[in-house]
């Protein structure tokens, strides 16, 4: 009973540690990351941010950087407001859809330089009524991407061979608990 308990220990053990932070799914998906917006499927290049009063989240797709933007503490959408975005010394409006609640940039400069693969950091400026703020992150596109999701995966042999060596420990451990078993079995006799 204690050897399967050992097993059952050592190969959970294993499996905790293997999948732990930054594992990914069967289409590479992080597992430890939070849900993505709406319509933006895996390998679509997103971008979260947030600061105390508000926090956005965007995707680049279909033509366009479309953000929603919301408070922070509550979830309210945050509708009609100003949003304008800079990345290095390119500044793009965003329009709002209100059929949608989000913002979209569609600035053709703009979108070319962003959507070349690598990390581009983005500053946004929100003007919601007499509040302001700015909120910045990195929208990561193309090759960073695949780089970043192939990165784990160097570890995928290290972890069976470890996952592999804790099965065959237990097993040897409870075949050497079963013979001296089968000993003292023989000696009381």
């Amino acid at each position: 009973m204690r050897t399967l308990l050992l097993l059952t220990f050592a190969l959970l053990a294993m499996s905790v540690a293997y999948a732990g932070p930054g594992a990914h799914g069967p289409n590479g998906e992080h597992l430890d990351a939070q849900a993505s917006m709406a319509g933006a499927g895996p390998g679509v290049p997103s971008i979260e941010a947030f600061t105390e009063s508000f926090e956005l989240v965007g995707h680049l797709a279909n033509g366009e950087l479309s953000v929603m933007i919301d408070r922070f503490e509550t979830n309210e959408p945050v509708l009609n407001a100003i949003l304008e975005v800079q990345y290095r010394q390119l500044k793009a409006k965003a329009n709002f859809h209100a059929d949608g609640g989000d913002y979209a940039i569609d600035d053709p400069a703009f979108l070319a330089a962003i959507s070349q693969p690598g990390t581009h950091g983005l500053l946004f400026t929100l003007i919601d009524g007499d509040e302001s703020d700015l909120l910045e992150g990195s929208l990561q596109v193309g090759a960073a991407r695949e780089d970043h999701a192939h990165e784990h995966d160097q570890w995928r042999p290290w972890g069976l061979a470890a996952l592999g060596a804790a099965g065959l420990i237990a097993a040897g451990f409870a075949l050497r608990q079963r013979g001296r078993r089968r000993q003292r079995g023989g000696n009381q006799s």
